[in-house]
Order: C-alpha cells, then structure tokens, then sequence
C-alpha cells in the first residue's frame, strides 16, 4: 500500500512539474506574426570573428551569411525568437526594433580609412544568389513587405552605416523584394526640382514619410545630415554626402507619392 501511494505522489508530483494540460486545437483567426521588418547588416568582421561576435556576446542576429567561394547561410537564432541586432532603432515610429525584425549579418569588411578616403568591401554575386531567395521566403511567411526591407543604417542612422553603399539593392528590388523608384517619374521630378528644390522642412517630412525618425526642426542640422545621407547610400550610393539636392529631391517624391 506504501509503495502504491508513494507511485501515485510522484506522478501527481510530475504532473504538476510539467504544467497545466493546454489543448491547442483551436486557433483564432484574428493573428498574424510578430515580424514586420527584414534588416540588412554586414558584420565589419571576418568568418571567425563573426561567428564568435554573435554567437557567445551579446549581439546576435537570425542569420548569418557567410563569404568565401562557396558562403552558407547558418540561422544562429530561431525566429520565434528575438535576435539582439538592430539595438536603439526606429521606422515608421515603431521603436525598438529587435521585437519586430528578423536580422540577417553578411560577412563583410565593411570600409577601411585610407589616405585616399574610405574603401568599401564588396559583397559578392554568390553572396547575393544565398540573399535574395533567403529574404523572399521569410518575407512570404511572416508577410513583409518590400518597404520593411530595411538597411541597418535605415532604422539608426544617426549611428549606423551598413550594409554600406556597395550593397546591391537594386537586385533585390529587381526580385521584387524592395521597393525602387519608377525611372520616368525619377526623372520628371528631378527636371522639376532642378528648377527649384525645396527647402529642408520638405526633406524631413518627406524623409519621415518614408519611414526615418528625423528632426522636424527645419534646419539642415547634423541629424538631418546623417538621415538624408543614409537614404542616399540606399537609392544614390554614388554620392551620399547629407546634402539635399534635385535627385535626393525626386527620389523621395517618387518613393512616398503623394502631392509633393
């Protein structure tokens, strides 16, 4: 009899161990994922390294893109999981983005200061045929759209440069994956700016339009500068100055639409 009631404690005692009993056969309709931005980075660091940075510190991020000639992609966190690689962050006045973005790092050097000025690293072709279907399938499952397909230096530039200028969007806007300006209304609108270019109230409300946290302040202060820049390095990489000129102008009209 002892040695019944004993059996019997132990398996009240291990059912209480393991939790209330949840039947998960229904399933509400009104759901949908937690993710709503795909961020792009590169890791400033080689294979070794980065792998070492984001897997025993404490950043980390959903995927990691190798180099080489032959890169891989290894998913160093689950998404059901937060990944710490966006860090103070913010588009479209969502703050805090690491709760609602799969990050994915691409080995690469970043840039080198020289004598001659900064060198960028180059992603490679190889790099980009991993990406681009990566991105398209968690993008098809968590539903995100081409405008949440950001670059880190998106959702923090007041701090943050990559995936730099060499990084190839325009691929990834040619698989559908990003959003990219019509070339005619490009060039309607920058005949129309060289003509007369708004002033700098324009540009940060147009700016915030497309999804940047910028000063509202009129002014084309240091802020305004590293916003306005960081736009450039995604849709005008061949300069990215902070200076808001006729293209910078017509790209951000042909991108947020409306009356300008």
């Amino acid at each position: 009899m002892k040695k019944l009631l004993l059996s019997l404690c132990v398996l009240v005692l291990a059912g209480c161990a393991s939790g209330p009993v949840v039947d998960p056969s229904l399933s509400a309709r009104s759901q949908d994922s937690r993710v709503r931005y795909i961020v792009i980075h590169y890791t400033a660091l080689d294979l070794a390294r980065s792998l070492k940075e984001l897997t025993q510190e404490g950043v980390s991020s959903h995927y990691l893109l190798t180099d080489g000639a032959a890169p891989k992609i290894y998913q160093l966190v689950d998404e059901s999981q937060r990944a710490f690689h966006a860090g103070l962050s913010s588009w479209e006045g969502r703050t805090y983005l690491n709760a609602s973005s799969i990050g994915i790092e691409i080995v690469n050097p970043g840039y080198t200061n020289t004598p001659e000025g900064r060198v960028w690293g180059a992603f490679t072709q190889s790099q980009m045929d991993l990406l681009i279907p990566l991105v398209r399938d968690i993008a098809k499952r968590h539903g995100v759209t081409p405008d949440h397909v950001l670059a880190h230096s998106d959702i923090a530039p007041l701090r943050k440069e990559d995936p730099g200028p060499l990084f190839p969007w325009k691929q990834l806007a040619d698989a559908g994956l990003v959003i990219w300006p019509d070339a005619t209304v490009l060039a309607r609108k920058q005949a129309d700016y060289e003509r007369h270019l708004p002033d700098v109230a324009w540009f940060q409300k147009k700016l915030a339009q497309h999804g940047f946290a910028v000063p509202k302040s009129g002014e084309l202060d240091e802020p305004t500068r590293k916003v306005i820049g960081a736009f450039q390095m995604k849709y005008r990489p061949a300069r990215y100055d902070g200076a808001p000129d006729a293209q910078t102008a017509a790209l951000l009209a042909a991108l947020t639409g409306g009356a300008d």
